[in-house]
């Protein structure tokens, strides 16, 4: 009896040591984390972002994206935002990823912010987050910012003779977050800076492209997705990039990936999977016990330096072999 007893102590106490130290991610105790995407679930940055949360939180939570869809159709972006909202009430998430600043006005301010405990990180974020009123009691997260100084650093590197640049992005959140950043940073660029342009629909951007054209020895282009053509349609990246840089004929530059696939030239490529990465681990601390006011917001560091061979060859460009040998070499997609 005296052994039965013990045996059935020991077993007890291996069960609660087993208990204390098991994962707070395994089997039914895993965390439930909600993303809310500004954009579409086929953007490349959003994927990018999508990649890197994955790789942080796949294997230890259950995750659901919701997708605001805002690049082409701002105008619902309020509505959407409330579905997400109701999502969150049915999901009660122990975590909220909200990815661009559309998320964070549309969504975060009008619904969680300082209004839940659950904890909010942010990623993607090109405005100042005083402008959200970030820090709060449970949000932070990871500002995005361009490598635009790098970039065109960079840029002359492979084409010397840039001395002056204009910039180009579509008119959104995103565009007047980026063209502050630019007008903050261009005294200390290595190229003068001569023209901000935020166009809505291709027809403006080709006339500002054709006046560029006679101003400035470079282009440095970002997003330019959803602006209109003639018929009120939606445009990607993909369709109207290749456009607006033949436009120009001469270099092209930009800071992320993909775009330099649709046609420009070269980059300091910031990633989103890097935004998603630091924002899903910022948010497993927090799950973890963190408070979120001991969380710091953070921005993007990394920085790859990628040239497009197909524009380089077509430009007629010969740069110094020391430059082909630091950065990696992509082609245009088609």
């Amino acid at each position: 009896m005296l052994k039965e007893k013990l045996y059935g102590f020991m077993v007890l106490l291996i069960f609660c040591i087993c208990s204390l130290f098991a994962r707070p991610g395994q089997a039914a105790d895993k965390f439930k984390v909600l993303v809310v995407m500004s954009y579409e679930e086929t953007f490349a940055w959003t994927g990018d972002i999508k990649a890197g949360t994955d790789s942080v939180l796949e294997s230890d939570c259950e995750i659901k994206y919701f997708y605001m869809d805002t690049k082409t159709n701002l105008a619902d972006g309020p509505e959407k935002a409330k579905k997400a909202y109701m999502l969150y009430q049915a999901f009660q998430p122990d975590g909220v990823i909200a990815a661009d600043d559309n998320a964070q006005s549309m969504f975060v301010l009008p619904y969680l912010k300082d209004k839940v405990r659950t904890p909010v990180i942010f990623c993607g974020v090109n405005s100042e987050p005083e402008r959200y009123g970030y820090p709060a009691s449970n949000v932070s997260g990871v500002l995005e910012r361009y490598h635009i100084a790098e970039t065109i650093a960079f840029g002359q590197q492979l084409v010397p003779s840039v001395k002056t640049i204009g910039y180009i992005t579509k008119d959104s959140s995103t565009g007047r977050a980026d063209m502050e950043q630019i007008r903050k940073e261009k005294d200390h660029y290595t190229a003068k800076s001569a023209a901000f342009n935020l166009p809505k629909t291709l027809k403006e951007a080709l006339a500002m492209t054709k006046v560029m054209k006679t101003q400035c020895d470079a282009l440095f282009m970002e997003t330019m997705e959803g602006i209109t053509d003639e018929n009120g349609r939606p445009l990607t990246d993909k369709e109207i990039m290749p456009i607006v840089a033949k436009a120009f004929g001469k270099p092209t530059f930009t800071t992320t990936l993909s775009y330099l696939k649709h046609g420009l030239l070269c980059a300091l490529i910031q990633t989103g999977q890097e935004q998603g990465e630091t924002a899903a681990k910022l948010l497993l601390k927090a799950m973890q016990g963190t408070p979120v006011s001991e969380i710091p917001i953070t921005r993007n560091h990394k920085g790859k330096p990628i040239i497009n061979v197909t524009v380089m060859n077509a430009l007629g460009i010969r740069p110094r072999p020391g430059v082909l040998h630091i950065a990696e070499l992509v082609t245009t997609e088609k």
